[in-house]
């Protein structure tokens, strides 16, 4: 087991302050870091201190796949087949969804036979691999994610009472499943610039209308959709103009509180709004986007991808193990993540299982133990543990800790 150091990623979105207090780093920092990369994407891999130098995990993956991951070695192509993150959040990240695993392998040849660079900020697609995700809320956490049951949306629409989404909210009306979304959304993100810039600036309009009249008439009562309509606002503040500030109306407003997770597919429209959390993923950097950046949009592309199905995206609570072990279930085989709350002067506990394994130290330090070996992980840093190495037990140091272990699949 050795120390893994993440790879600080800095974007318009990110904060200044939160990635610097986990790293014990001073606040604010120089520009605004939106992610901590801990794994072997050759895009941005994490480095692994070993005997006092540093090198790349992707270039110890490399020199030997059948040490460093096992059994797994050959069924990923050789490949850490997870990235794991920690992402900050404190502006809205794009409006965005990931391809399928077949649609990412078509996709990248199509990109590759057309000459597209694979640095060229017209590229949809940077590798073969598709991007199921789970992220977990060290803080509260908000998110768009997944289509709402349209006849939830056809009410939201006209409680605004904007006479020019009458034709839109019937249209819906009448074909309430994943077809009548699919019309609604092509509608809206192809609109000529002319036509939505005068139906935006009504749209936000009756959004603030809907604010302001919340408590009248309604027995002071809080309205069903103040939060989708304040998200509304405040994405037209940060992208002013964007046919995506339309689309996000039609998704589900989620709220996770820390320690709860959520989990996406394939095909899942989606934007994480504000918030720190642990984000792991099979291991590309596939994003198709449909608008809230100033970044490629392919809405063609982004068509071919999207699932309109109306999704009702349950919060993943974590199943609870012994010894305050948390684990995270979804379907996907590239990955499976479990929280360990260690307390203050406890003795050690055995994590979920031995390597390869990535463990990220989130609050406090812990000492991981090993045939008589001790690393020490510091708070916003993680540990590599390859496939030879077994029976890690993890235990506090100086207070309470908390460790997010990142593994292979399931058990």
């Amino acid at each position: 087991m050795h120390e893994l150091v993440g790879a600080l990623r800095s974007y318009a979105w990110g904060s200044r302050t939160a990635l610097a207090q986990l790293c014990g780093r001073p606040v604010p920092s120089a520009h605004p870091e939106a992610e901590l990369w801990f794994g072997a994407h050759p895009a941005d891999p994490a480095h692994v201190r070993i005997d006092g130098h540093s090198e790349s995990l992707l270039a110890v993956v490399d020199a030997d796949p059948q040490r460093e991951l096992g059994s797994i070695a050959g069924e990923f192509g050789d490949r850490l087949p997870f990235l794991l993150k920690v992402l900050a959040a404190e502006e809205p990240l794009s409006l965005q969804a990931h391809p399928s695993l077949e649609q990412a392998r078509g996709g990248f040849a199509r990109e590759n036979q057309s000459g597209v660079a694979l640095d060229s900020p017209m590229r949809n697609y940077r590798d073969e691999n598709h991007k199921p995700e789970l992220v977990v809320a060290l803080g509260r956490f908000e998110a768009l994610a997944g289509f709402r049951d349209p006849m939830q949306t056809v009410r939201l629409l006209n409680a605004l009472g904007v006479p020019e989404l009458g034709q839109f909210a019937d249209l819906l009306a009448a074909q309430p499943d994943s077809a009548g979304l699919r019309t609604l959304f092509t509608t809206w993100i192809a609109l000529p610039q002319a036509t939505l810039s005068t139906l935006l600036p009504k749209v936000l309009d009756g959004c603030v209308r809907y604010l302001s009249e919340r408590d009248a008439g309604n027995g002071g009562k809080r309205k069903e959709f103040v939060a989708e309509v304040r998200t509304a606002l405040e994405l037209s503040e940060a992208y002013p103009g964007d046919a995506g500030v339309l689309a996000a109306l039609l998704l589900n407003r989620i709220t996770l509180e820390p320690g709860e997770g959520l989990f996406l597919d394939a095909g899942n429209l989606h934007a994480y709004l504000r918030g720190v959390g642990v984000e792991i993923m099979a291991n590309s950097d596939n994003v198709l986007r449909g608008g809230l950046t100033p970044k490629h949009v392919d809405v063609p592309e982004l068509l071919r991808v999207l699932d309109f199905e109306p999704l009702d995206l349950p919060v993943i609570e974590p199943e609870a193990l012994p010894d305050d072990v948390f684990r995270y279930h979804t379907p996907a085989p590239e990955f499976a993540l479990s929280r360990v709350e260690l307390a203050a002067d406890a003795e050690p506990v055995p994590v979920l299982r031995s390597g390869p394994m990535i463990a990220l130290c989130t609050h406090g330090r812990v000492r991981l133990l090993q045939a008589g070996e001790e690393l020490i992980v510091e708070c916003g840093y993680a540990a590599w543990i390859s496939a030879v190495d077994g029976g890690i037990r993890a235990q506090a140091v100086d207070g309470s800790a908390q460790l997010f272990c990142a593994v292979v699949g399931e058990d």
